[in-house]
């Protein structure tokens, strides 16, 4: 029923948490798959437990390209209904995919998200409820809870479950860094979805990610104002056409 899409370099100092992200899968209670776009990286390289999980696909990529085109790339691989895009380092809560996968299936709308956790090296968390309220919004609607480029994204990505179909229509934006701004955006213009009030997933703090990197800061306000902008031209050309039914 899922495909979660990952992409990863395989680096040393996170093996560990590409195997942690592992076992929080092994505890969801829906069927999935996953298919870990290896960003250069040689597949000999992949952790013992998921080698021998046949549920991991790799999907070998011969140079680095980036974490937005290997993620992309590895979408071709996906073959079921619905698909959760997720990061090498972070986890999911346990009920992540089935809370998500029923209200799509009783609803029929096309994505479904949910609150996330930053998840300390301590193990503790603290919740991060994004700015769009919980319930049911229409296509479009989510952009609107980001005020401008500058405020916290609308919505967690990565919390979002939705249609195949979806995601390839509004797939990883073409930068270097907020790729995921984009596709979080994209997904929620396209058609209705529902926001839970619980979180779905664990963001990792650790000085390994990628925020936390030297010179990340340089880029980060183009990334958002491209973003912010194609959400706003995104739902414009929407609403004059109209939006889909989901």
């Amino acid at each position: 029923m899922i495909t979660v899409v990952i992409a990863s370099r395989l680096r040393e100092d996170r093996i560990g948490y590409l195997t942690a992200m592992h076992a929080s899968l092994t505890r969801q209670s829906v069927p999935w798959e996953a298919v870990i776009a290896l960003d250069g990286a040689s597949p000999d390289r992949l952790p013992a437990q998921l080698a021998a999980d046949p549920r991991v696909r790799t999907f070998p990529l011969s140079r680095p390209v980036g974490a937005a085109c290997a993620r992309n790339l590895a979408l071709n691989e996906v073959r079921t209904r619905y698909v959760n895009w997720a990061d090498d380092d972070d986890e999911f809560t346990d009920i992540a995919m089935q809370t998500r996968l029923s209200t799509l299936e009783a609803t029929g709308v096309g994505w479904c998200a949910g609150w996330s956790e930053d998840l300390h090296p301590d193990g503790t968390t603290n919740l991060w409820r994004c700015p769009t309220p919980p319930g049911r919004h229409e296509a479009g609607d989510v952009w609107t809870y980001w005020k401008a480029p500058t405020d916290t994204i609308p919505i967690g990505p990565t919390t979002i479950l939705a249609r195949t179909e979806l995601v390839r229509a509004a797939p990883m934006g073409g930068l270097v860094q907020g790729e995921d701004y984009m596709t979080a955006v994209g997904i929620t213009s396209l058609s209705p979805g529902i926001l839970l009030p619980l979180p779905v997933y664990r963001y990792r703090k650790h000085p390994g990610q990628m925020t936390a990197q030297h010179g990340y800061n340089q880029l980060e306000t183009a990334a958002r104002e491209h973003a912010w902008r194609y959400g706003r031209a995104l739902r414009s050309a929407i609403h004059r056409q109209g939006p889909a039914s989901g």
